[in-house]
């Protein structure tokens, strides 16, 4: 269990050293192609040092790495270009993202897919801006309004990824407690839950609902997301959100243990048709 941006180091390192050694060269050898040390080409495949984009199409060039999508994953995860080829946009917003937030937002903009558990609010893919901006003031209390403002605006940035091409796949199983929640009041969910039904209908989404009567389940323990990627599943991560922090799972076992929880959850939740028909039921007040 691990920060993001070590466990993004180390997934970066392992990535890089796997396919040195299918390019057939030695550490030593590696170093000597790009003008480095040995100790260099060391520390960036043991993660115990970062590293710059620059330096990683180095060593792709040194390696013979010619798959464009792998080439901008791996510069994704050293901090370099989105998929789309557009600089991090989330950079401007560094004076109120901590760490852990942008690394979350990097991630989710080079994954392939994204299966989320929500047990408390909607997903943040997912949300309005007033939904956004009630979620945000309640849970950073005395958060000034510039600020505030900020935080919203980089939520509703985030969903660029469900229009992108090709669009991140979101599966995402919501207890009834996020849609009976009033957050932000009556009007403010009125339109949430219509927003729900509108995204629930995108090619690119799978949304399904975990009513009150599926009683106790394996959800039970929290919410978290898993991060798949399309180029390898060594870079796929379970990250579980905590108040001031972020925590990321990347062990196999973990990782299984997650997916296996997700497809036991979407065993128990309604059809995507049924619960369509739910979110209508509950908008209309039943």
């Amino acid at each position: 269990m691990q920060y993001g941006p070590a466990v993004r180091r180390r997934k970066l390192g392992t990535e890089l050293r796997l396919l040195r050694c299918r390019s057939g060269l030695t550490s030593i050898e590696a170093a000597r192609l790009v003008g480095w040390h040995q100790s260099k080409v060391s520390r960036i495949e043991t993660g115990s040092s970062g590293v710059k984009p620059a330096d990683v199409r180095r060593l792709l060039d040194a390696y013979g790495v010619a798959d464009t999508e792998l080439r901008e994953l791996l510069l994704a995860l050293a901090g370099g270009e989105d998929g789309g080829g557009r600089q991090n946009w989330w950079h401007a917003y560094r004076g109120v993202l901590p760490p852990t937030y942008r690394d979350f937002i990097s991630l989710e903009s080079q994954a392939g897919g994204m299966c989320t558990l929500e047990t408390s609010v909607v997903p943040g893919l997912l949300q309005t801006p007033e939904y956004a901006r009630a979620v945000t003031r309640a849970t950073l209390e005395g958060l000034a309004d510039d600020k505030l403002d900020a935080l919203v605006e980089v939520r509703i940035a985030r969903q660029d990824v469900l229009r992108a091409d090709p669009p991140l796949r979101l599966d995402a199983v919501l207890d009834e407690a996020v849609l009976r929640r009033r957050v932000g009041g009556p009007e403010v969910m009125a339109r949430q839950l219509q927003r729900l039904r509108e995204a629930a209908a995108l090619p690119q989404v799978r949304l399904q609902v975990l009513p009150f009567t599926a009683g106790e389940h394996i959800g039970l323990t929290g919410p978290f997301v898993i991060f798949s990627f399309c180029n390898t599943a060594d870079l796929d991560v379970v990250v579980l959100d905590h108040l001031t922090s972020s925590l990321y799972l990347e062990r196999k076992e973990d990782l299984q243990a997650y997916v296996e929880a997700f497809n036991a959850l979407r065993f128990h939740a309604l059809s995507p048709e049924e619960s369509l028909d739910y979110i209508a039921g509950i908008a209309a007040g039943a």
